[in-house]
């Protein structure tokens, strides 16, 4: 159904070809419908100052501030007309800081004439340093005052009460985006409704024309927050509609059901198991097998805490469709990986990972790995055994997904650590089925239950929070390098330690050091010891000065991705036999990594990795019987907001609790995955961590909805919406899931 015409005008015809133009290269808006939906970031009060003191570096923002000063210099110039030059310094306060805006030749004109002291104005421009104090250069203004001399509009005609600040761009300020949605705001009325009326009246919620003029031109707080209330519930339920549909259609689809034989090779697993299953991991069982059993596929994700056995359980899926006379592949993101889960999965079942050899078990199955950097000769053979049914398991990397690879009978697909592929590749493992195949999602990084309910609204959820017996606690403390010296002379007596009870250690860096990965020259030099301005650590120049240095005597390897894979694989080896001390690398052994004998890993430079990232490298220690270690190296203030998120790490073990703090940070992306290819998020207002309360109800509505009328035939509102989230790149997301 085509969206209501005045919404659909594209903005060229609206506002002329120069302003759409850069709307549309730096903010993605093309249509009336689009700008309507540019929400302002936030709004200034005429009778309020904003927060000088707060200013993000090298962003590009929109103050209200008052001219306190402005004194107009003279220097000597080559360039300038009879030598000399001029530059207008501009002081502007707002209460809580100052800041400095500089102007320079021809362009002081007319801020001279108009900065005056007392004046106040909107000042829109990039945040820089200059002689270490915070500057706007030749920031663009708008005077705040009822009419000027050149005849400005004033701010009562276009913003009301309250001045709406709409995310800018250094071509387009805040208050010409205003503008033009005060041009284009009478087609709001044309927005056709997307909620249910019953659903928008048992709510109290505003009509979407109502929500859009309150947004873009409130005259009250309250108006703003009607908006915002009715504009959240938009958002959430449209997308939530979109997800239920999603999992209506697949109920739709046949697949093999897959009932594991009660005396085939999962019962021939389990009898060989040396330690009993926990029972978070014999309850996630229960679902995932219950949901092989059906004869539509099995959509579900499994998270759990590093090191709480997600593998254990994955395998044990891939054992059940084997009996049936299946196969089931799991995909690693890397080689490192698949190559550590291919040992594994072959030293936790034995002989029965050796069909079709002298001394397989009865029940035994063949375990195949594919990597891109196999030989010809054995690439040949697995793929053989692929094609023949001969290999019940296969574990690879990307090369799973090539034209050449062929399948007997694909029951069950098992995509580990989903978060580092695209939608494609896992759409073209599951379509080498000849009916659709299970789908089993895992990740160890725990998701708050919000962001389960959309990014993976289309999947089962299990959850595994319960460690194994035998997993050792790990004690993280942050290591002020700057600040105390001495702390970080102790970390290295303290791997030394750890290396002399028998043990291991990894250093982490996050980055490699060869000449490809070194970071551009940056024109601005920064201040002496700045952390954040100098190059970050680099695994190769960190383990060179501690094999000379700190560690002198030690056994140290790196480990990076460009490294050859035969190369990284034996690096790998040694390290998991005992031959290797310390293992400088980079974050190639975030996941998946399984060395019992490593207590202790130091992170330099931490506070260049996210929340959820150190947790992840953390949980690669602690694996065995004895305690853990982890320090986190930082040479940032103790004040500062890296400081703040690396003692939230140090100071819990509880993945959900971090990863919430790592959302709240990031902020949540395009939770229809256009993240990945750069575009806006769809997700202007709803907010995933705080509105939980409003997705889970928009999901319940959604659900109630999409099962009376999958098609949504009486309700062309919700469709139209659909239409506009769902443009193709979309509607190609979901559908591939």
């Amino acid at each position: 159904m085509d969206l209501v015409p005045a919404l659909r005008e594209p903005l060229k015809k609206v506002l002329g070809p120069a302003t759409a133009k850069v709307m549309a290269e730096h903010l993605g808006l093309h249509t009336v419908g689009d700008l309507l939906h540019h929400y302002p970031r936030r709004y200034e009060e005429r009778g309020q100052l904003t927060h000088l003191a707060d200013l993000p570096m090298d962003e590009h923002v929109t103050v209200v501030a008052q001219v306190a000063d402005a004194r107009l210099h003279t220097f000597a110039s080559s360039k300038a007309p009879r030598g000399k030059g001029q530059r207008l310094e501009v002081t502007i306060t707002d209460g809580s800081g100052r800041l400095q805006l500089v102007f320079f030749g021809h362009g002081v004109h007319k801020p001279h004439k108009e900065l005056l002291p007392g004046t106040r104005a909107m000042f829109a421009g990039k945040v820089s340093v200059f002689n270490r104090r915070l500057q706007l250069a030749h920031p663009a203004y708008e005077l705040l005052r009822g009419g000027d001399d050149d005849g400005a509009e004033s701010v009562e005609s276009w913003a009301g009460a309250l001045i709406p600040l709409y995310p800018a761009t250094a071509k387009l300020e805040s208050w010409k985006i205003g503008k033009a949605i005060q041009t284009v705001l009478p087609s709001a009325q044309e927005a056709v409704d997307p909620l249910p009326g019953s659903l928008r009246e048992g709510r109290g919620l505003v009509s979407l024309p109502e929500a859009l003029l309150k947004i873009h031109r409130p005259h009250t707080k309250a108006d703003i927050d009607d908006a915002r209330a009715r504009l959240k519930w938009d958002e959430a339920f449209v997308l939530q509609v979109a997800l239920a549909r999603r999992r209506h259609a697949e109920t739709q689809l046949p697949a093999v059901p897959r009932k594991p034989s009660p005396d085939g090779l999962l019962t021939a697993f389990d009898d060989r198991l040396p330690f009993t299953l926990t029972d978070g991991q014999r309850k996630v069982s229960r679902e995932i097998f219950d949901d092989l059993a059906t004869d539509h596929p099995m959509h579900r994700l499994l998270q759990g805490e590093v090191g709480s056995g997600k593998t254990m359980v994955a395998l044990r899926a891939m054992l059940a469709v084997v009996d049936t006379g299946g196969q089931a592949v799991m995909l690693a993101p890397t080689e490192v990986l698949a190559q550590q889960h291919h040992r594994s999965v072959v030293e936790m079942m034995g002989e029965l990972a050796e069909g079709g050899m002298l001394g397989g078990a009865e029940h035994a199955t063949k375990v195949v790995l594919l990597t891109g950097s196999m030989g010809a000769a054995a690439r040949r053979h697995a793929l053989l055994d692929l094609a023949t049914g001969e290999a019940g398991i296969v574990i690879g990397t990307h090369a799973l997904i090539e034209d050449k690879v062929q399948f007997h009978d694909l029951g069950l697909v098992v995509v580990d650590e989903q978060h580092r592929f695209g939608v494609e590749q896992r759409d073209a493992l599951r379509g080498k089925g000849k009916q659709p195949p299970h789908l089993l999602v895992m990740t160890a990084t725990p998701i708050p239950r919000t962001v389960a309910m959309t990014v993976f609204g289309d999947l089962e959820t299990s959850v595994l929070d319960q460690l194994p017996a035998g997993r050792s606690p790990i004690a993280s403390h942050v290591v002020p390098a700057a600040d105390k010296p001495h702390f970080l002379t102790r970390a290295w007596e303290r791997v030394r330690e750890e290396v002399s009870g028998g043990h291991q250690a990894y250093v982490v860096c996050p980055r490699i050091g060869d000449e490809d990965d070194a970071p551009k020259k940056n024109s601005r030099q920064p201040p002496e010891g700045d952390a954040e301005k100098r190059p970050p650590l680099a695994v190769l120049d960190v383990a060179e000065h501690l094999a000379k240095g700190p560690l002198r005597g030690l056994t140290v390897e790196v480990l990076h991705g460009r490294m050859q894979p035969d190369d990284k694989d034996a690096v790998m080896r040694r390290f998991a036999a005992g031959e290797t001390d310390v293992l400088v690398a980079t974050t190639v052994i975030e996941v998946g990594v399984n060395v019992p004998n490593a207590t202790a890993m130091v992170i330099m430079d931490a506070d260049r990795f996210g929340v959820s990232q150190l947790h992840q490298l953390r949980g690669r220690v602690g694996r065995g019987s004895a305690p853990g270690l982890c320090l986190l190296v930082t040479e940032m203030p103790e004040a500062s907001a890296a400081r703040q998120r690396l003692n939230s790490v140090a100071g819990t073990l509880d993945g959900f609790e971090l990863s919430r703090i790592d959302l709240e940070q990031r902020r949540e992306g395009d939770v229809l995955g256009q993240a990945q290819s750069g575009a806006r998020t769809s997700l202007r207002v709803l907010a995933v961590i705080e509105d939980e309360e409003v997705i889970a109800e928009a999901r319940q509505e959604a659900a109630a909805v999409v099962a009376a009328d999958p098609e949504l035939t009486g309700l062309p509102g919700l469709r139209t919406a659909l239409d506009a989230l769902l443009d193709e790149e979309r509607e190609q997301y979901l559908e591939k899931g």
